[in-house]
């Protein structure tokens, strides 16, 4: 039997990169999926080759009309949602923080931490309905330690850290589980730092797929008594 048998589920930032590895890795485990993207065109492409089970909705995650009208589009093709992976962020500038202007610092708030947010509270009223679910919050090794010259992302993904620990204790109740996933540097990455690899014990960046093989345990109901907890993929950097 598949893995995501009877799953519901919706993956932001799914056009491309880590979003669209779990997607393609959630269609082949049973998965009834909703592809969120600002891309379009990507997004819509990657739906068409998944097949009936996959559905593309167009999704600004820092938007709070759109989160209803993904919501809205999943139940009413599929039923109840059951999983959700907030896959979608974005880089900020490398600067000083000193340097940092607040549109840039705010810009970097509205897509990884603000998103994240609305998209449990948008979503977890279809939850219900399932009396069971499971969120997946994809942080970073940045939510953990440190990263110099790169403040609004790192205080996004400590954000992301501390919002799933708070959801999975208010959302325990109604059999809803939510989990936090730290990749360290991936091959989709926008920009590699081969200081980063070379400090990787492990001495290589992950693969896309890495990072999927762990998201897919935490949404099917292998893992259903983790929950508020910190997943680390990271060939063991935060290790050190």
């Amino acid at each position: 039997m598949s893995r995501l048998s009877g799953k519901v589920v919706v993956i932001t930032g799914a056009a491309s990169g880590m979003g669209e590895a779990h997607a393609r890795l959630f269609v082949k485990e049973g998965a009834k999926l909703v592809l969120t993207d600002i891309n379009e065109e990507k997004g819509q492409e990657v739906a068409e080759e998944l097949g009936e089970n996959a559905l593309f909705v167009k999704h600004n995650v820092a938007n709070k009309d759109d989160w209803e009208v993904v919501v809205n589009k999943a139940e009413n093709k599929f039923g109840p949602i059951t999983g959700l992976v907030n896959n979608a962020g974005i880089v900020g500038p490398l600067k000083p923080l000193e340097e940092l202007t607040d549109e840039e610092f705010y810009n970097v708030i509205g897509v990884n931490q603000y998103s994240v947010f609305k998209g449990m509270q948008s979503i977890v009223k279809s939850m219900k309905k399932t009396k069971g679910g499971s969120i997946v919050n994809i942080s970073s090794t940045s939510g953990l330690v440190g990263t110099a010259n790169d403040i609004s992302y790192s205080a996004t993904k400590f954000a992301v850290t501390g919002m799933t620990k708070t959801a999975a204790l208010e959302f325990a109740d109604y059999n809803i589980r939510v989990n936090s996933v730290h990749p360290g540097v991936i091959s989709t990455n926008i920009q590699l730092f081969d200081s980063v690899i070379k400090a990787t014990p492990l001495g290589r960046i992950a693969e896309p797929e890495e990072v999927s093989n762990l998201v897919l345990y935490l949404i099917s109901d292998e893992s259903t008594f983790s929950t508020g907890s910190e997943f680390v993929v990271d060939g063991g950097f935060t290790a050190q």
